[in-house]
């Protein structure tokens, strides 16, 4: 069994499709990729995908594997992380990330507190979906991130901040005429929904949709904040989103609060309870710092 084998089945066990790991996670042919499973599957010994027309699903025993070969990977990358690191000890890299948009305010009150470190470190930044950033965590990859509390991750979350969720719509659409949209103004109208891709996020919405009795079935499937705004200026249709929205829309599209209590979505920090990180440790003392800054 070879690390690539296991690449290739959580690529398949995450997309639960042979073709979509094939062209869009792995960049190689789908019989290439089907062959490389059958390959794992007998070496292991046991069936680890139902196989249909819609795509691939794990069976009980793909599940198990699935957790295993997710913790040997990430094993694997911290190993690779770790030596990266070694072979250069004059200076070392702290490396932040953020849910993609969040950087915007979150970056300067980060570099804020790291000031003190900054002529002994190199900070690496990027942005990025937040399970990916959750992963990369996971893997050594980034020191902290921005992002959501995402489940299945060995990694320790602290809440920064509580977004409300707002909606998003056309900049001409009736509804911009109230002040604030009720729930019962879904109904009727085409709705941008989160994906499993956003999970967190989905499962917010889900559950104010539940509570407040509003049974709308999404036109629309959407896994980052861009894609809404394009569909909600493309398709006329709604989107609740996180507040933090408001600093990317074009004027296609507007917002509006919801009335009465808005649902709220966690922004947290995410690290690694494994990271020994001198410049982690500091920055997590001034956590309270980094919080009351932005509530000030």
């Amino acid at each position: 069994m070879e690390l690539r084998h296991l690449r290739y089945f959580v690529a398949v066990a995450e997309t639960g499709s042979l073709t979509v790991a094939a062209e869009e996670r792995l960049h190689t042919s789908q019989p290439s990729l089907s062959r490389q499973i059958r390959d794992l599957e007998d070496e292991v010994g046991v069936q680890l995908f139902n196989r249909g027309a819609r795509g691939v699903d794990l069976t009980a025993s793909g599940r198990a594997f699935l957790d295993h070969a997710r913790l040997a990977l990430s094993q694997v990358d911290a190993a690779t992380e770790a030596a990266r690191r070694a072979a250069q000890p004059m200076k070392q890299v702290f490396a932040l990330g953020f849910l993609t948009g969040q950087e915007m305010t979150w970056l300067p009150r980060a570099m804020q507190i790291l000031r003190d470190e900054l002529p002994n470190i190199e900070v690496t930044v990027s942005s990025d979906y937040s399970p990916d950033l959750a992963q990369a965590l996971a893997r050594g990859r980034l020191d902290l991130a921005f992002l959501r509390a995402e489940p299945g991750f060995d990694l320790e979350y602290r809440v920064v901040n509580k977004e409300r969720l707002i909606v998003l719509m056309p900049s001409d659409h009736r509804l911009t005429a109230q002040t604030a949209i009720r729930p019962k103004d879904f109904m009727d109208e085409p709705f941008i929904m989160a994906t499993n891709k956003a999970a967190v996020l989905h499962e917010v919405i889900e559950r104010y949709l539940q509570e407040n009795g509003i049974d709308v079935a999404p036109e629309h499937g959407v896994d980052n904040l861009a894609m809404a705004v394009s569909l909600v200026a493309s398709t006329r249709g709604l989107a609740l989103m996180p507040e933090y929205a408001t600093n990317l829309l074009p004027w296609s599209v507007v917002s509006r609060p919801v009335e009465g209590d808005a649902p709220t979505i966690d922004l947290v920090i995410g690290y690694s309870r494994s990271n020994s990180s001198a410049v982690l440790v500091k920055f997590l003392s001034r956590m309270e710092e980094l919080v009351a800054q932005f509530i000030a």
